[in-house]
């Protein structure tokens, strides 16, 4: 328990910091729900992170009500902590110097990846999905539809709404998916992979002194 519960906490991080990875060189475009939650931040003010939170809650709440089975404390969890991490890592500032667009593009690209890493690590942990792969699942399930056109269907939905509130969009808002989306699955069958063998070899030690 104490391992999944390191794996879910780093996960948490990892993927917080690649979205503030992101944010910081959002002129070539970041993540659909991350345009949303910026156009929110630049229409209305408060900040980035508390949109994160405030938007996480809401789909939480959907979930609930469409399909609650995808919806564990590790879903609250994320959704109240990683708009707060972002924050804070967008105020310590910690983050490769942009020197040229290759450069900027390098960033983007590590902040896709510690997304993906970061998504796989706490999913594979199994204390919940987190609040937008929830309604994902949770559509999926109720409407029919396979989980890569759901996803396709409300991401399209929430860009716009992001485009239409002036949030930033660019060729990378088009890719994000194709690139976060295998690294998101590595990570999580290699964390599940190694979690279930840590859990194998503590059942067998287990068996071992009770003979």
């Amino acid at each position: 328990m104490r391992l999944k519960l390191l794996f879910f906490a780093l996960g948490l991080v990892l993927f917080s910091y690649g979205i503030a990875v992101a944010i910081k060189v959002q002129y070539l475009g970041i993540h659909p729900w991350d345009v949303l939650n910026i156009a929110f931040f630049e229409k209305f003010g408060l900040t980035i992170g508390v949109w994160n939170l405030i938007v996480g809650l809401l789909l939480v709440l959907v979930s609930l009500v469409v399909d609650r089975q995808y919806i564990r404390i590790g879903t609250l969890i994320n959704a109240l902590s990683v708009g707060p991490m972002i924050d804070l890592f967008l105020f310590i500032d910690i983050f490769p110097a942009s020197s040229s667009t290759v450069m900027d593009v390098i960033v983007l690209l590590t902040g896709i990846i510690l997304m993906g890493i970061g998504g796989g690590m706490y999913s594979a942990a199994g204390f919940g999905a987190g609040p937008r792969d929830g309604l994902m699942l949770s559509l999926s399930d109720k409407l029919g539809y396979s989980i890569s056109k759901t996803r396709i269907a409300v991401e399209s939905m929430v860009l716009m709404m992001g485009l239409l509130l002036g949030g930033p969009v660019f060729v990378f808002t088009f890719i994000y998916t194709f690139i976060q989306s295998p690294i998101f699955q590595l990570s999580f069958v290699k964390v599940n992979r190694f979690l279930k063998g840590i859990s194998e070899v503590d059942q067998t030690n287990e068996k071992a002194k009770s003979l």
